[in-house]
């Protein structure tokens, strides 16, 4: 029997607090039922288990992030849009660091589809399409841009350089300069496919 005003948003949004307060491990099926002081059986009226919450959890995230994203894209190009989209991304992963895990993690394919992860894939797809690059290029230029901000992000969350100097924040603008220069300088791709 479902709990009055217990609904799926409803844990959806406590288990993101849970995940930002103590670290997405926090987020158990009991740890939200002791939340809400009801049943474990009373959560799972409401969802078809940890896996499918977190999959509506990592979604929720998505969406967030792709709203920042709508708010500080708009009218930027080139390497202000490439800063506004990673900054954007950083920004979040350390205000919300529960979040951002969850929506690290290899969701349904059905969640993907429906989160808001296409919308941010586009918005990179975009910022790649304005430095002249093939379509297919363009795919892997939307990798590298994912693969140094989730690689700044993880290092820094986990305290990769907190004991060095300079600054994070100095090494985190030289990196989007480096992406940037990389984006601009594109290397033209062999169409001989024995050469490597």
């Amino acid at each position: 029997m479902q709990r009055p005003g217990l609904t799926e948003a409803r844990l959806v949004e406590a288990a993101a607090e849970l995940a930002d307060a103590s670290g997405l491990p926090a987020v158990t099926v009991s740890a939200l039922a002791r939340r809400f002081d009801v049943r474990p059986a009373s959560v799972y009226s409401h969802t078809a288990g940890l896996d499918a919450l977190l999959d509506a959890t990592a979604a929720f995230a998505l969406g967030e992030l792709g709203d920042r994203l709508a708010e500080t894209l708009p009218g930027k190009a080139g390497r202000d849009a490439l800063f506004a989209f990673a900054d954007a991304h950083r920004d979040y992963a350390r205000a919300h660091p529960g979040r951002w895990q969850v929506a690290q993690r290899r969701a349904a394919p059905d969640t993907v589809a429906a989160a808001a992860g296409g919308r941010i894939a586009r918005a990179a797809r975009g910022i790649v399409s304005g430095y002249g690059l093939t379509p297919d290029d363009e795919v892997h230029a939307v990798r590298l841009i994912g693969s140094a901000i989730n690689g700044f992000v993880a290092l820094e969350a986990g305290g990769g350089f907190e004991h060095s100097t300079p600054p994070a924040a100095e090494s985190w603008a030289r990196v989007l300069d480096a992406v940037d220069t990389s984006l601009r300088n594109w290397p033209a791709h062999s169409l001989d496919p024995t050469i490597d």
